[in-house]
């Protein structure tokens, strides 16, 4: 894989250089509410453009459905970029029409232009090799060179991820050669007591990292959503909360083959419950009540882990050499649930070890519970594709890259 010092190092000057970055931050209506992916992507397009070159932000930002829709408009993340940049960044209408063509045309070296989101084009994320290609090929006609730091979407097979890099010269940016150093540190050679904290709302994201992780992780702490499948596995009842009962054969398999590997896979002993989802809108109290996981009311629903569970992780990521977590341990959002979730980044912060947060709600998590980020070894700007690089597959918007 290529760096973008070595294109540095070639010349960059008066080149055009498009840059796929991953500008998806979420939005209160045109307010970005939290800006991490900008910052993050932010010196890797500094350091092109005080190389001199012309440079093109690409990204997309949701999900539209293949056509301008408002509501996903990049221009509140360009804006935002230019003031981390600290100088004027220009905004197209457009991806590949008459206004990116135009604003990329009125480029003067080391300036900088963001194109509109990316998925108000089909062709972006079609299924279909040939018009994701054809979109890719309206995209090189704009640039000269292609840098890709995006992590957040490298498990896409996307035109601008996937297709483009193909036809343009293509280049790692310091972000992505980043990421994927630290998730090297997770693979090979690393360092133990390897632990892995994760949460979240549904099991079926996890079980695929969870069946690679049972072969390498000393310590599995679940929480979130998902532990109330692993809790109904062990015969307990759950009440209302969030259930895969389809994923109880599997968790149950998984729980087994810890205890014949020597892993230890810990489950909340207890939880948060209350009769209804929390307003996360008002925030009102939710007056919650404690209970052993063993002992939740039919009537109740978990959403958080409790005291002595949040104890019990603490300890069980005290010493580790290790750490990777990704997912809440309830519903942070709001404050009556965010104890657990504040006590597992507590104990990353206290930890001697080389800690990651996995992307995602935990990176969000993070940042919204007000801790500093330097506090942490890693913070991803790519939960799923943290996970996917964990589970061992081949990421397309790296192997694009390592051709």
């Amino acid at each position: 894989m290529k760096t973008i010092d070595e294109l540095i190092q070639d010349g960059v000057e008066g080149k055009r250089v498009f840059v796929r970055a991953d500008l998806n931050v979420p939005l209160d209506g045109t307010t970005i509410t939290d800006d991490g992916r900008i910052r993050a992507v932010a010196p890797t397009i500094a350091k092109l453009a005080a190389a001199g070159a012309k440079v093109i932000v690409a990204s997309h930002l949701g999900r539209p459905k293949g056509a301008p829709d408002p509501q996903f408009s990049l221009a509140p993340a360009a804006t935002r970029l230019g003031e981390i940049l600290g100088k004027n960044v220009s905004f197209a209408a457009d991806t590949v029409g008459d206004s990116a063509k135009a604003t990329v045309a009125a480029l003067a070296d080391a300036e900088v232009a963001v194109l509109e989101n990316l998925r108000f084009n089909a062709g972006e994320t079609s299924k279909d090799d040939a018009e994701r290609a054809a979109f890719a090929g309206r995209l090189a006609a704009l640039a000269d060179v292609y840098v890709g730091d995006g992590f957040g979407a490298v498990h896409r097979k996307h035109a601008s991820v996937f297709d483009l890099p193909k036809q343009l010269p293509h280049y790692a940016g310091d972000l992505i050669a980043t990421e994927v150093g630290v998730l090297k540190k997770l693979t090979e050679d690393v360092k133990r007591p390897y632990v892995v904290a994760l949460g979240g709302a549904k099991v079926s994201d996890k079980l695929a990292v969870i069946d690679e992780l049972l072969g390498k992780a000393d310590r599995l702490l679940i929480g979130g959503g998902m532990a109330y499948t692993f809790l109904k596995a062990k015969g307990y009842e759950v009440g209302i909360s969030l259930l895969q009962e389809d994923q109880i054969p599997a968790v149950t398999e998984y729980m087994e083959r810890a205890e014949k590997n020597g892993v230890d896979l810990v489950l909340p002993v207890d939880v948060l419950v209350a009769p209804e989802f929390p307003d996360l809108k008002t925030k009102a109290p939710a007056n919650p009540t404690t209970v052993d996981a063993d002992a939740i009311p039919a009537d109740q629903e978990g959403l958080d882990i409790g005291p002595r569970t949040r104890e019990l992780y603490a300890s069980k990521l005290a010493d580790a050499a290790t750490v990777f977590w990704n997912g809440p341990m309830g519903v942070f959002e709001h404050p009556d649930y965010a104890e657990g979730t504040k006590a597992v980044a507590q104990a990353l912060v206290a930890s001697d070890g080389f800690t990651v947060v996995g992307g995602g709600d935990s990176a969000a998590a993070v940042r919204t519970l007000g801790f500093d980020e330097n506090a942490f070894g890693h913070i991803s700007t790519g939960g799923g594709a943290s996970l996917e690089y964990l589970e061992g597959k081949t990421l397309p918007g790296l192997a694009a890259l390592e051709d």
